[in-house]
C-alpha cells in the first residue's frame, strides 16, 4: 500500500501546484545542493562552459574591433593578445585566463586598456564562479545522507511485556566502526484523526515517548540497542485493542539523528516500523 514514509526512510511526498517558485531562486545555493546529481553536474559544466564562451567571445570582439585579426604575422603591429588569431584561440585564452593555467603562448599586452579591464573582470568573476560551484559540489559530496545506509532498524516492531509493563519495542544498530556522536532517537505515530469539533486531519503526527523524560532517547550506539515505548495512560495505544491495532491504518516512523564522527556533520536516518 502507499506509504507516507517508505521503509528506507524516504518521504513519499510530492509538492504540486507551487506558485511562488521564485522562493527557490532566492536561496539558489540550497536549491543547487538539493538537486539530483545529474542536474547538478549539468549546471556545473554549463556554468564553466558558458563563462568561457562568453569571455572568449568578448576577447574575439576586442581583437576584431582593434584590427588584430587583420595584422596577423605583422611583427610591427602590437595586438591586444599575442598569438590570438581567431575565435578558437580566443576561447582557449579565455580558459587559460579563468583557470589560471598560463601556457605562455598567448599573453595580453600592455597597449590594450580594454583588455586589461576585461582581464580583471574575468579574474574576479571566475573566482566567484569557482567558489560558488566548488562550494556546491563540496557540500553535496559531504552530505551525511549515505551514512544512514549503515544504520539498521529492525524490520518489525513488537508489543510485549518488559518488567511487567506492556511495551512497544524495536531494535536499532550501526554497522560502521565510526560512531554516531550525540545520537538521539524519536518516534512518530502518523494516522488520520478527527477532532472533537469534527475537523478531519489526514496525517496527524503524535509523539511516542521513547525515553525523552528520562534521557533514554540519547543513545550510545556502539552496539545494537532495543528501544522501548511504554504503553501507559499517556500512550496513544492505551485504549487500542489487539484487533483494532491490526485493523487500523497508521504508520510508526522512527528518526535517528546524530553527528557523524568522521566528518563532524549532523545527519539522520528514518525508518517505518509499523504500517
Amino acid at each position: 500500500r502507499q506509504r507516507y514514509v517508505e521503509k528506507d526512510g524516504k518521504c513519499n511526498v510530492q509538492h504540486g501546484n507551487v506558485r511562488e517558485t521564485y522562493r527557490y531562486l532566492t536561496d539558489i545555493f540550497t536549491t543547487l545542493v538539493d538537486l539530483k546529481w545529474r542536474f547538478s553536474l549539468l549546471i556545473f559544466i554549463l556554468a564553466y562552459a558558458l563563462t568561457w564562451l562568453f569571455f572568449g567571445l568578448i576577447w574575439w570582439v576586442i581583437a576584431y574591433s582593434r584590427g588584430d585579426l587583420e595584422h596577423l604575422g605583422d611583427h610591427s603591429w602590437t595586438p591586444c593578445v599575442n598569438n590570438l588569431n581567431g575565435f578558437v584561440s580566443a576561447f582557449l585564452f579565455s580558459i587559460e585566463t579563468e583557470t589560471t593555467i598560463g601556457y605562455g603562448h598567448r599573453v595580453i599586452t600592455d597597449t590594450c586598456p580594454e583588455g586589461i579591464v576585461l582581464l580583471l573582470l574575468q579574474a574576479i568573476l571566475g573566482s566567484m564562479v569557482n567558489a560558488f560551484m566548488v562550494g556546491c559540489m563540496f557540500v553535496k559530496i559531504s552530505q551525511p545522507n549515505k551514512r544512514a545506509e549503515t544504520l539498521v532498524f529492525s524490520s518489525h516492531a513488537v508489543v510485549s511485556l518488559r518488567d511487567d509493563r506492556l511495551c512497544l519495542m524495536f531494535r536499532v544498530g550501526d554497522l560502521r566502526d565510526s560512531h554516531i556522536v550525540e545520537a538521539s532517537i524519536r518516534a512518530k505515530l502518523i494516522q488520520s484523526k478527527q477532532t472533537q469539533e469534527g475537523e478531519f486531519i489526514p496525517l496527524d503526527q503524535t509523539d511516542l515517548s521513547v525515553g525523552f523524560e528520562t534521557g533514554d532517547d540519547r543513545l550510545f550506539l556502539v552496539s545494537p540497542l532495543i528501544i522501548s515505548h511504554e504503553i501507559d495512560e499517556r500512550s496513544p495505544f492505551w485504549d487500542v485493542s489487539r484487533g483494532q491495532l491490526e485493523r487500523d491504518d497508521f504508520e510508526i516512523v522512527v528518526i535517528l539523528e546524530g553527528m557523524v564522527e568522521a566528518t563532524g556533520k549532523r545527519g539522520g536516518a528514518a525508518s517505518v516500523l509499523w504500517g
